[in-house]
């Protein structure tokens, strides 16, 4: 179990929360000039670039790949490429983003463990090197279309402490992990790296140790059996700060530096950030489009929702809700806009009892996962995405 040092408890403490008042600030400026039409999300400029600097300099000689589907605005991955970021992608869709940026082919990882024959034969094409595998049929599919392919093995380890697990639906086990790398053996692919998934907004900081340490366990193994391991990619879930329960960056990278210690100075490192990039750069707005009291419960119902942007408005994350009324506080369940019962956001969410229709919601944090997880079910609008 990490225990925290007396330097990490201080770079806790200055950095409890990632403050986003001042994006907070033009937003409500913003729309009390140009006034509401449909639920948006604004993304700050700035704090992108601000974001992508604070995780290079708390992750130095680690290579950031920033993971697309966190938010695939094409004015977001410019930003981000402007200030040195590489990419990670899980789809030809993604892939064609980038290259149309200009982003080099060798500055894309497909980290996605199962792809199709048609996107594999396309990002051959398009010059894409290195693949994520977790199971010897996706070694073999690799094999029978780019058998010069670069792989990477995705491993399972603990996604204790995480808003969202990830271990189950992807993650080869030890039994598993085995089978792969004696088939890449038996097929002579260039199985030359390892990576691992924490969870999504990852508050455990061991997780990350323990997947270094099975990272460092792996590599011997495979040097063992003749393969060349110069990759170790340290995935995704490093977490936005929007309490001072979520370790910081820069806690999370004083820990991996020390755990990096005893890896080789020949293998690249190389991780995954999605949420930490963008969303403090983000703020939703949303509208009240009606109310109500059903059983003794008060019901707020928003023109947006778990199938039009909200889909991570739960209780795992604890995104912080905000509304200019001052009243006495009640609990309030929040809901969307569509005749599906699974379109309820969170319960119990504190907000002012003399809430009512047509005021507006305001959702820092958001950055990722909002827009890009929308759709138009039932006819309602995904968020429009401005950039300020």
């Amino acid at each position: 179990m990490f225990v925290m040092s007396r330097s990490s408890a201080n770079l806790l403490n200055s950095h409890a929360v990632d403050d986003v008042s001042h994006i907070l600030k033009n937003v409500r400026s913003r729309v009390a000039s140009s006034g509401y039409k449909q639920p948006t999300l604004f993304i700050s400029q700035d704090q992108l670039r601000a974001n992508a600097h604070r995780f290079i300099r708390a992750m130095p000689g680690i290579r950031p790949h920033f993971a697309v589907k966190s938010n695939p605005d094409v004015r977001v991955l410019k930003t981000l490429h402007e200030e040195g970021v590489c990419f990670e992608i899980a789809s030809l869709a993604e892939l064609e983003l980038l290259l149309e940026l200009g982003v080099p082919g060798e500055e894309i990882f497909y980290s996605n463990p199962i792809k199709s024959d048609m996107y594999l034969r396309e990002a051959d094409k398009r010059g894409i090197q290195w693949y994520a595998v977790d199971s010897v049929a996706e070694v073999q599919k690799i094999h029978r279309i780019y058998p010069g392919a670069s792989l990477y093995l995705r491993i399972k380890i603990s996604n204790k402490g995480s808003a969202w697990p990830l271990d189950k639906k992807f993650g080869a086990g030890l039994k598993d992990s085995t089978e792969v790398i004696a088939e890449c053996v038996r097929l002579n692919m260039d199985l030359a790296g390892i990576t691992f998934h924490v969870g999504s907004q990852c508050l455990n900081v061991s997780n990350w140790q323990q997947g270094i340490r099975s990272a460092r366990q792996f590599f011997q193994g495979m040097q063992q059996q003749g393969l060349k391991p110069r990759l170790l990619n340290l995935g995704g879930g490093f977490p936005v700060c929007m309490n001072p329960e979520v370790p910081t960056i820069e806690v999370i990278g004083e820990v991996i530096g020390r755990e990096l210690g005893s890896v080789g100075k020949d293998i690249l490192v190389m991780a995954e950030p999605g949420r930490n990039l963008v969303a403090s750069a983000g703020c939703m707005v949303t509208q009240v489009i009606g109310t109500a009291v059903r059983h003794g419960q008060c019901w707020l119902y928003l023109d947006s929702g778990v199938y039009s942007g909200l889909m991570e408005l739960n209780d795992r994350f604890h995104y912080p809700v905000i509304s200019d009324r001052k009243g006495v506080m009640a609990n309030w369940t929040l809901a969307g806009p569509t005749c599906d019962s699974l379109d309820i956001c969170v319960e119990n969410q504190l907000l002012p009892n003399n809430l009512q229709s047509g005021d507006l919601i305001y959702l820092p944090y958001m950055g990722a996962y909002t827009a890009c997880c929308a759709t138009e079910f039932n006819g309602f609008p995904v968020p429009s995405v401005v950039m300020i």
